[in-house]
């Protein structure tokens, strides 16, 4: 197994100018799986307006969509590691192609230490001392990735991205901002608040409506608004995403297993447990109720495995819902279940997680 020094939304910094994020918790031995999502100038160039980065050295450009697992594939395979297990290369880090590490709790106390350099770091300070006042969360279980954990943040035009470390420590981070933004004098309000947050944006999925995306956004607590006009004139984007602590953490890959396709199903279920849906990846234990389409076994399923952002902290304990995605049978010498699994895919679009509301 491997001895994991690093956990999702670390980064890992290539010499060819890369920047990977860990993705999860669950790693082949002597390499990271990996999310590519940024790339230097120098190798990689976009006509999307979001995407330049700057403030290094040197201008990145961040992936959006596929594109940085197409470089990765196209340029450098030497990024691409075997995954036993679904018998497939996926982009990752091999442990001795490391060039630098960043992780989010020393980033952030590097800048606390400098002090606000300019009114976006400022405004973060702010958020951090009202949301750390207000709920009993210590500093220290605080971090920033995104932009600032690389140095490349705008100080006009960047959010502010905070990771919170440890179960209990983002219950009460929720908990706080489900207080904070019914209050209109805290200066943090809901992003998904208004009915009409998505105007204007881009909706490709196939059976999960805005109407219904913006339902479970809202009731997630992580995603919300700070008004710093008084200071900056602009009201700034703040998440808080939950990151396992280290004593929480347990590395799920295992060599000797396979995951066998087992092919498209659509399932009602209930479910059974909710621990690990804040965190990615998501992970619901469920009951099944109905096959709705698919393979007849997958009454048997046990769970709900997804790697995708929006079906993040999705769905609650004891919730009725609909899930459709990859059926796929976890075997190995000790254990064999079913699971639904939600990720990157050619059906992507088509795949949904949502609570019968």
């Amino acid at each position: 197994m491997a001895n994991l020094n690093l956990r999702d939304r670390d980064a890992i910094q290539s010499a060819e100018g890369i920047i990977f994020r860990v993705f999860g918790y669950s790693h082949p031995k002597d390499a990271y799986l990996c999310d590519a999502e940024y790339a230097s100038s120098n190798i990689f160039n976009s006509t999307d307006p979001r995407a330049p980065r700057e403030g290094r050295s040197e201008l990145y450009y961040k992936f959006y969509n596929d594109e940085g697992m197409k470089l990765v594939a196209k340029k450098y395979p030497q990024y691409l590691v075997d995954h036993e297990m679904l018998g497939l290369k996926l982009v990752g880090v091999p442990q001795n192609l490391f060039v630098e590490a960043r992780q989010p709790q020393p980033r952030l106390q590097e800048l606390l230490k400098k002090g606000p350099t300019d009114q976006l770091l400022a405004a973060m300070m702010r958020v951090l001392d009202i949301s750390s006042a207000k709920s009993g969360v210590k500093q220290e279980r605080f971090g920033v990735f995104g932009s600032m954990l690389h140095g490349f943040h705008h100080p006009k035009y960047s959010d502010i991205d905070f990771t919170i470390y440890g179960k209990e420590e983002n219950r009460k981070i929720r908990e706080t901002n489900r207080e904070l933004y019914a209050d209109p004098g805290s200066g943090l309000s809901n992003e998904f608040a208004s009915p009409n947050v998505m105007d204007g944006k881009r909706w490709l999925f196939q059976n999960f409506t805005i109407p219904d995306f913006i339902w479970h956004q809202r009731r997630k607590y992580i995603y919300g608004l700070y008004d710093d006009r008084k200071h900056s004139g602009r009201v700034i984007k703040a998440e808080f995403e939950p990151v396992k602590d280290w004593a929480e953490i347990r590395n799920e890959y295992n060599p000797n297993a396979r995951i066998i396709q087992k092919g498209w199903v659509k399932l009602k279920a209930r479910v059974t447990a909710d621990d690990d849906g804040p965190f990615i990846p998501s992970v619901y234990g469920i009951e099944p109720l109905e096959v709705l389409s698919g393979p007849r076994e997958a009454i048997e399923t046990k769970r709900v495995f997804s790697y995708m952002e929006e079906f993040r902290q999705q769905v609650q304990r004891d919730e009725t819902v609909i899930v459709e995605g990859n059926l796929e049978e976890v075997k190995s010498p000790d254990i064999s279940f079913m699971q639904v699994t939600l990720t990157y895919c050619p059906r992507y679009w088509e795949q949904v997680l949502k609570a019968l509301h």
